[in-house]
């Protein structure tokens, strides 16, 4: 408990700082939606000239701009860049802060077993995730009332949409707390987040441009592509379960390396 505390009091301002962050996004993007209504049906007539892959690149493809929920599509992207790499600095951080800042010896010596540090560090992590996740729902709806001009939206799109970001959130957390432990040491926590959020990204592209379905197997952005959700109505259910074999093998596998560890003294 005391290390769970620890670590949710030390992670809150980061917190506090990446949710407004995404709030402030959803605005901005959401605030230009009334002056971009009135003009989406000669928008959508300049995008049907973009090449196909172009727009799939951006998960802008078969969704009408015009409407609420094909508009957030584009706005989501942004915002699943942001959570992903939020998640991804926790992730990267969380069992290789004390190496790093060489306190491991201080941690270590404690009555506690190394799976409850790892369990206390991971609770802390979702715990602060949750909070940002809940700052997305609250953001995403009250700008969306706010700046809908008035057209209808199916509530149901915007509830799936938004039940995907604990996966998605999961997703690199997990991922990032795998590679953490199988690499002799972290030494910028950013440029791995950065690294494995856009690199990720960039593959949800690429596949999307040269058309290799095999891609979308490895990249939660395709796991979650928005304008698959808006035009079927539901996400593909295998891409889920895929997303939670990944998150389930990558923190049992953390739990393992963990375990077995040479954690570095100080000295």
């Amino acid at each position: 408990m005391i290390i769970f505390k620890q670590e949710f009091k030390s992670n809150f301002k980061s917190c506090m700082i990446w949710s407004f962050s995404v709030s402030i996004l959803i605005l901005m993007f959401m605030s230009f939606y009334t002056s971009f209504s009135k003009n989406a049906e000669a928008f959508n007539m300049i995008m049907a000239n973009y090449p196909k892959a172009m727009l799939e690149a951006f998960g802008m493809s078969g969704v009408n701009l015009s409407e609420v929920a094909g508009y957030f599509t584009f706005t989501f992207l942004f915002v699943q860049i942001c959570l992903a790499i939020q998640a991804s600095n926790y992730g990267f951080a969380v069992l290789s802060l004390e190496e790093r800042e060489r306190t491991a010896d201080f941690l270590m010596v404690k009555p506690v077993k190394r799976i409850s540090i790892i369990t206390s560090k991971l609770l802390a992590a979702v715990s602060i995730l949750t909070i940002t996740n809940i700052v997305v729902w609250i953001s995403t709806f009250a700008f969306v009332e706010l700046f809908r001009d008035g057209k209808t939206y199916d509530i149901n799109i915007f509830l799936k949409m938004l039940s995907c970001i604990i996966l998605f959130q999961l997703f690199f957390l997990a991922v990032g707390m795998v590679i953490s432990v199988s690499v002799k040491k972290i030494g910028s926590v950013l440029s791995y987040s950065m690294s494995l959020s856009f690199g990720l990204y960039i593959v949800s592209a690429f596949g999307s441009i040269i058309g290799e379905k095999k891609l979308a197997y490895i990249t939660p952005f395709k796991y979650f592509e928005m304008n698959y959700l808006v035009i079927n109505g539901h996400y593909d259910r295998f891409m889920i379960f895929l997303c939670a074999g990944i998150i389930t093998v990558s923190l049992v596998a953390s739990y393992i390396l963990y375990i077995k560890r040479n954690i570095h003294s100080a000295s």
